[in-house]
């Protein structure tokens, strides 16, 4: 015997699509020559470049992050945080200047005023980190969607500030718990069109994850040799614990990144910086012997004669050689903790139930770039 449910025939379920990894297509050799021309281009506008060298960087890194296919597009302005960043320095300059007079006034009470000023300015640097996201986030665009967030800076840079007294107080241990309670709020206030984002990852998580790192954060501060170990440890469990926390809608991240993944990267930034350091000092020691060679006089008669201090082609050479040090530095920082750094994590990075980002409606405005000044003027700007 045999019968047949009653009502309409249930459609077969659908499969559940396949994690999907992203992928990373630029090429390095293009990512060198961006920034070695950008910092050359820095070095004749006397910095003012970095605001459209910023953009062709996130450009570059956006438009070669592939996921499911399609990569991200950003559509953000040299010429936006260059006004951003002027508009917060007319802001800025007057509360330093008020400051300074106030303390000149106030001299009795020079051993605290610096206090003040620095609870200020750590207060301000939290609203311009969230402000600075959310200008980044409205202008990353995916699928012809653009992603958008609301909610307060100053009320995320109050939770930044009370969270940051007790992990002061607890020697750090609070750390974890501090940025889990951080990231729920900003992802609570981040959309993909109408796709809310969430933030699983839990303070515990972290902690369990990186426990051992607490216990040998005393060595890593009191040994030059064991610090980039430790700190490049701490970060990539930072970035696996957060990118495995990350949810849009049904939509969520997984990172298989390991401890070991970013050490060396930071030891080889560590290299670079060595020897341009010797090469600088080889430098240095030529043209003051040029410039001894020069003047007619012996090396000792140079330097006990005032004439050593006043050389204006040892000046200039020095200042040349300074600024091209400062252009290799830059350079290399962006390479390996930019472009390698980006990559390194992005292989790590898998996608789950990406079919539920199909169908989103798009919705969002577009936020200024005073934020993103804000954090470039007090250099707490994240990438």
């Amino acid at each position: 015997m045999s019968w047949t449910p009653l009502g309409p025939p249930q459609p077969p379920p659908q499969p559940v699509p396949p994690p999907m990894p992203v992928a990373f297509s630029g090429s390095r050799k293009e990512f060198f020559r961006l920034v070695a021309r950008g910092a050359g281009l820095e070095l004749v506008t006397v910095g003012f470049y970095r605001f459209w060298l910023t953009t062709d960087i996130r450009r570059h890194l956006w438009s070669n992050t592939v996921i499911d296919g399609d990569a991200p597009e950003y559509t953000g302005r040299g010429k936006e945080l260059l006004i951003g960043f002027l508009v917060a320095l007319a802001i800025l300059l007057p509360i330093y200047l008020g400051y300074f007079l106030i303390g000149i006034e106030a001299e009795h009470l020079k051993a605290f005023a610096s206090l003040p000023l620095v609870a200020f300015f750590y207060v301000f640097g939290q609203f311009a980190i969230y402000r600075a996201r959310r200008y980044r986030l409205t202008r990353t665009v995916w699928r012809g969607v653009r992603f958008w967030m609301s909610g307060s800076g100053w009320i995320y840079a109050l939770k930044a500030s009370l969270w940051g007294l007790l992990v002061v107080i607890t020697f750090g241990l609070a750390l974890p718990w501090r940025e889990a309670a951080l990231e729920r709020y900003k992802m609570r206030h981040s959309y993909y069109g109408d796709l809310q984002g969430s933030f699983e990852g839990r303070g515990w998580e972290f902690f369990k994850r990186g426990w051992w790192l607490w216990l040998l954060m005393p060595f890593a501060l009191s040994s030059y040799v064991f610090a980039p170990f430790a700190y490049a440890a701490f970060k990539a469990v930072e970035w696996r614990w957060w990118l495995s926390g990350i949810r849009f809608g049904e939509v969520r991240l997984e990172s298989t990144l390991s401890r070991g993944a970013l050490i060396g990267l930071y030891w080889k930034v560590i290299g670079w910086i060595l020897l341009l350091v010797v090469v600088f000092a080889v430098y240095v020691v030529l043209s003051t012997l040029l410039v001894a060679s020069m003047s007619g006089s012996s090396i000792d008669t140079f330097f006990k004669t005032e004439a050593f201090a006043k050389s204006i082609p040892l000046i200039v050479l020095l200042g040349i050689g300074y600024l091209a040090f400062a252009l290799a530095m830059n350079v290399v920082m962006r390479v390996y903790l930019m472009r390698d750094l980006w990559v390194r994590v992005l292989s790590s990075t898998i996608v789950h139930n990406i079919a539920a980002a199909a169908n989103v409606t798009a919705r969002g405005d577009l936020a200024n770039a005073l934020g993103e000044g804000f954090a470039d003027g007090l250099d707490v700007g994240g990438f």
